[in-house]
Parts: structure tokens; C-alpha cells; sequence
């Protein structure tokens, strides 16, 4: 019975231990990069800026962006339009022929008059973390304006500049979203991830030939 005692209280010591370090890494990564969350009048007068890095996700039925994504590429074209950077990169997961994100979130940009060729795409941004990564190795970005909803921007922020990149974000809120909370909670598990991940530095699961971000966008085709 003693011994039982003792292994209960070793761990719920270790969970309570544990939440206490998810919880300071979830406070220092969000505060380090909290200056670097603008309005889009603020991203607008950010000179030099090689690109607006939109973040992929749920893509419906292979061809209908989610209410989250056609609100960050809505927020992206917007600040395409004011002048914050010359080029849109969108950064998602076409991992499978079934289904492709990036290919999705191009044509949104395109049917909406922006020149396609003013639009890159990277295919194996399957992460954040490998988006950042590749922003920088593969479309040889150094200082760019990120595009997701608040509760995932910090992390994107600290993971850019983690990896070399001068980095601003501009959160899309337009709405209400659902699964607030487990948003939320996934969120924290997720930065504590990329903490470690950027301390570490792996690489990502694909790099490449390097395709400039200045260039023509037509390049990432596929």
C-alpha cells in the first residue's frame, strides 16, 4: 500500500511539474514575439518586406478552403493589395494527390486578379515549424509578414524567427470559429513542441533546389 501511495504521489507530482513547464513555455513563446503582431495599416508601412506567408489548413472536399483558411487568404490578398509585399507565398500540405492545399489557396488569389505569377506555392509545408523553415532555405524569404488566426500566430512568429527570418504577423480573425477550445489546447501542446523543434533545428521532410522568392511564382507549379 505504501508503495502504491508513493508512485501515485511521484506522479501526479510529474503532471503537475509538466503542466507547469507547458505553461511556461506557452508564456514565453507568446511574449517574445508579441511586439511583433501588427495591424495591416502597421504591415503595410513595413518596407523591404519579400513576402506574405499564408498558412494552410482544412481544405473541404478538394476544391473549398475552410471558414479559417478563406479568412487568412482573404487577410493575405488584402495586404497584397496595400502594397506589404510583392509576393504571396502560400505554405500548406499537398502531401497526397487527394489532397492539396496550396494549389486551393493559389486559385483562390488568382480568380481574384492577383498575377499568378506573383504567387508561389510550397507544397511540403506540413508544419509551422517547415513552413519557416523552407520560407527561408527554399524561397530564400529573410523578412516576411505571416498570415493565420491569433491563437496560432505567436507560435508561427517564433518559429520564423527561430530559423533566421524577420517576421511580422497579422492575425485573420473575421469570425467565430468552432472548436474553440480544443484549438486552444492543441495550440499549447503545439508550442511546446516547436520549442524544442527550435532549439534542435531537424529539417524539414523535404528541402530542395532554392526557387527565390523574387522570381516568378509559376516555378512552384505542380
Amino acid at each position: 500500500m505504501k508503495l502504491l501511495k508513493r508512485i501515485l504521489l511521484i506522479a501526479v507530482c510529474a503532471c503537475f511539474v509538466s503542466a507547469a513547464l507547458v505553461f511556461g513555455v506557452n508564456a514565453y513563446v507568446i511574449n517574445s514575439v508579441k511586439d511583433t503582431v501588427v495591424s495591416p495599416e502597421q504591415a503595410a508601412q513595413i518596407e523591404d518586406v519579400d513576402c506574405i506567408i499564408v498558412l494552410g489548413c482544412l481544405v473541404r472536399n478538394g476544391q473549398t478552403p475552410s471558414h479559417m483558411l478563406e479568412d487568412r487568404l482573404i487577410t493575405g490578398l488584402e495586404l497584397f493589395e496595400s502594397g506589404a509585399a510583392p509576393k504571396l507565398l502560400m505554405s500548406g500540405d499537398h502531401g497526397r494527390k487527394a489532397y492539396d492545399e496550396v494549389n486551393v489557396m493559389k486559385n483562390f488569389a488568382v480568380e481574384r486578379g492577383v498575377d499568378s505569377q506573383n504567387v508561389f506555392m510550397d507544397h511540403a509545408g506540413f508544419s509551422t515549424y517547415e513552413s519557416m523553415y523552407r520560407a527561408k532555405e527554399i524561397f530564400a524569404a529573410k523578412k516576411v509578414i505571416i498570415v493565420t488566426q491569433s491563437y496560432h500566430l505567436s507560435r508561427a512568429l517564433y518559429d520564423a524567427r527561430a530559423v533566421g527570418l524577420e517576421a511580422y504577423g497579422v492575425a485573420a480573425d473575421r469570425r467565430s470559429y468552432g472548436k474553440a477550445v480544443y484549438n486552444n489546447v492543441r495550440e499549447s501542446a503545439a508550442r511546446a513542441k516547436d520549442f524544442i523543434y527550435c532549439i534542435i533545428k531537424p529539417e524539414p521532410t523535404y528541402l530542395g533546389e532554392v526557387i527565390p522568392i523574387s522570381g516568378n511564382g509559376d516555378l512552384t507549379a505542380g
